[in-house]
């Protein structure tokens, strides 16, 4: 597997790295616990060394089960996750006081089974908590040894360039894929310029860009994709564009969908870092077959010139999570 290293931090990672939400969140069905920790030590064994969690995601069980899993490889592995929120709960707000901040540290360390969070995420700013706190809680954090490195989540210019001036970020973690570049106009420039590592989520368009999901596909209940305007039937139909033109550079190569989105993420910079989930090894696998695939620079102006000729429709959230992102 390919390393790469997240801006100036000199922090190495796979060069593809593994969503670890999906697993117990966000889908509906919860992967059967045995399953899953075989499956996110199948990725080690594949050699991803990067995993990423947070507290909210179950909540608290999806750190546990991650714990559990990576607990026998702990020195080959590094390990993300993020606090944020009062409760560990989306639902009940943005929480990042100090105290917040350290009492959340302390759950996930237990959970994790683990001694220190390589990455600690803000996993969505607080406008009610100056960032310059956060910044100096997870600054002290670093210094007891409990946290190596400091990363935010969906955050905007304004607190990225306040939270680096008083602890340098690792990383930032926000969604960016063909299905969403919206990054690509304020924040991949700003992380160049600082020297930041980016980390997109949702790398496949939660699902869309492999292929595998049409008008007809249904999801299951609890899966947040129903409440999304983007996975109604009719912009499903509209946005199907996309998939058309990475299925078409995909026969091209003689590759899967899914690894052409992929591709055209690692080609973008060399300290991005795309974390993709699975639930199934076949689906794994083919993610991570990604960084054998090269997109020429004829392959790049081809994508991005087809782009220019499409409007996705449908936002990407509802309108309660989307309040939380900050601009």
């Amino acid at each position: 597997m390919e390393k790469r290293v997240l801006g100036k931090s000199g922090l190495e990672v796979s060069a593809i790295g593994f969503g670890c939400m999906g697993l117990s969140h966000s889908y509906g069905t919860v992967t059967d616990r045995g399953e899953a920790i075989r499956l996110i030590r199948a990725a080690h064994d594949r050699g991803v060394t990067f995993f990423d969690t947070a507290e909210v995601y179950g909540p608290f069980t999806n750190e546990d089960v991650v714990g559990e899993a990576l607990q026998p490889i702990r020195a080959q592995v590094v390990i993300a996750t993020k606090f944020g929120f009062r409760n560990g709960v989306i639902a009940d707000g943005p929480d990042s006081r100090p105290e917040t901040i350290r009492r959340a540290v302390e759950g996930s360390l237990k959970r994790l089974r683990t001694d220190t969070i390589d990455v600690l995420y803000q996993h969505r700013v607080d406008p009610d908590v100056p960032v310059e706190d956060v910044a100096g809680t997870v600054k002290d954090l670093i210094a007891a040894g409990k946290v190596r490195h400091f990363g935010m989540s969906e955050a905007g210019g304004d607190s990225i360039r306040k939270a680096h001036a008083v602890q340098p970020l690792a990383a930032l973690q926000s969604e960016y894929s063909l299905f969403w570049r919206e990054p690509e106009t304020e924040i991949i420039p700003l992380l160049e310029e600082l020297g930041i590592g980016f980390v997109p989520f949702s790398p496949l368009g939660k699902g869309f860009l492999t292929g595998t999901i049409n008008e007809k596909t249904t999801f299951p209940t609890g899966d947040f994709r129903n409440a999304t305007s983007r996975f109604d039937t009719e912009n499903r139909r509209a946005n199907q564009a996309i998939v058309d033109l990475v299925r078409e550079i995909a026969w091209n190569k003689g590759t899967t969908p899914a690894q052409i989105a992929l591709a055209w993420l690692l080609a973008r910079r060399p300290w991005i870092v795309p974390i993709p989930g699975a639930r199934k090894l076949a689906h794994l696998e083919d993610d991570l077959g990604a960084v054998n695939v090269r997109l020429s620079g004829q392959d790049l102006r081809t994508i991005e010139k087809r782009l220019s000729s499409i409007t996705l429709r449908g936002e990407r959230y509802p309108a309660a999570m989307e309040a939380l992102v900050e601009r």
